[in-house]
């Protein structure tokens, strides 16, 4: 089973891209290691205070991707220098 997520995240404090990735970078590589899942951002990398994250958790049964991918959100959402926007999630 497959569990696909997409986030949009709003980024107060950056005024450059720089800082921007800066910030995305660390968390994006932080859930990758912890979860063991692929996770990257998807969209508005042009766009110093919006980011759009994607990532994949497979697991061997829907109950467990989706748990998973539950933890890893609110994971995300620990991070105090971003705020999580519309979140979709789709089961493959």
């Amino acid at each position: 089973m497959i569990r696909y997520v997409e986030s949009e995240w709003l980024l107060p404090t950056p005024q450059n891209l720089k800082e921007k990735r800066a910030i995305i970078k660390r968390v994006l590589t932080r859930a990758g290691q912890k979860f063991n899942i692929s996770i990257a951002e998807i969209g508005f990398q042009d766009k110093w205070q919006r980011s759009l994250v994607g990532f994949a958790v497979v697991s061997e049964s829907h109950e467990q991707a989706e748990k998973v991918a539950d933890i890893v959100l609110a994971f995300l959402d620990s991070f105090p220098e971003w705020e999580r926007g519309k979140t979709t999630m789709e089961s493959l």
